[in-house]
């Protein structure tokens, strides 16, 4: 009932099939390869000469960081899980990258109780319920346009931070 996205993607030294597989034992080519496609995979899966037979290399070293976690949200998405846990899904990519996976993640989350782990405020952005932590505990909660308006708030200083205004 439960997938979970990490921030340090585990992948075997096996077939891109494979691994995405992982999510799903029983799983059909058209399942994986209908996943692979929300989750932005085909672009890369498509330009190696093995496609989904494509060996990762141990611990996925044949692939970059995007690459990694796009398969590791396809696996999420085969496993069609009722909760999902996504602990920093963006924070080692660049800009172009976290577009492709801010919009595999709305499609993996439609649906489903999300957690998102944050520090990027373009991850947790479109969340219905946003937390602040500040050493361990919670100090502001509400939706994006309700934290912004908190003068002198935590989100608020990181969101003036992230789009330049201090």
């Amino acid at each position: 009932h439960i997938a979970i996205v990490p921030q340090e993607v585990v992948l075997f030294n096996d077939t891109i099939e494979m691994n995405i597989k992982y999510g799903k034992p029983n799983a059909t080519t058209k399942e994986i390869e209908q996943v692979a496609e929300l989750a932005h995979c085909d672009v890369f899966i498509n330009t190696f000469p093995e496609k989904y037979n494509q060996l990762v290399g141990e611990r996925g070293v044949k692939l970059s960081v995007g690459q990694k976690q796009r398969v590791a949200i396809a696996r999420a998405m085969l496993r069609d899980p009722k909760i999902l846990i996504l602990d920093e899904p963006t924070s080692a990519l660049d800009i172009k990258t976290e577009q492709f996976i801010q919009e595999s993640l709305k499609e993996l989350m439609k649906g489903r109780t999300t957690f998102i782990i944050a520090h990027r405020l373009s991850t947790v952005r479109q969340a219905d319920k946003i937390f602040v932590f500040k050493e361990g505990s919670i100090v502001e909660k509400g939706t994006h346009e309700d934290l912004v308006r908190i003068e002198g708030g935590i989100y608020q200083r990181l969101y003036n931070l992230h789009i330049g205004l201090t």
